[in-house]
């Protein structure tokens, strides 16, 4: 798996496990604002090429 495609899918993950903790009244709504940090991370990411996940899964030796 390419790391572009981890990316998108740790990315997709925590949105949807985010959102769901939410709706089910699990956690409260402070943690829809994780999950604005990861869209504006995806978001900056595609702009400028920066991305602070990438950089945590290539020093775990993902190419």
């Amino acid at each position: 798996m390419s790391l572009n495609n981890v990316i998108m899918a740790f990315a997709g993950t925590v949105v949807l496990a985010t959102v769901l903790l939410v709706k089910f009244d699990i956690v409260g709504d402070w943690l829809l604002w994780f999950t604005a940090f990861v869209g504006f991370n995806l978001l900056q990411s595609s702009f400028t090429g920066f991305c602070p996940l990438a950089m945590i899964l290539k020093k775990f030796g993902l190419k």
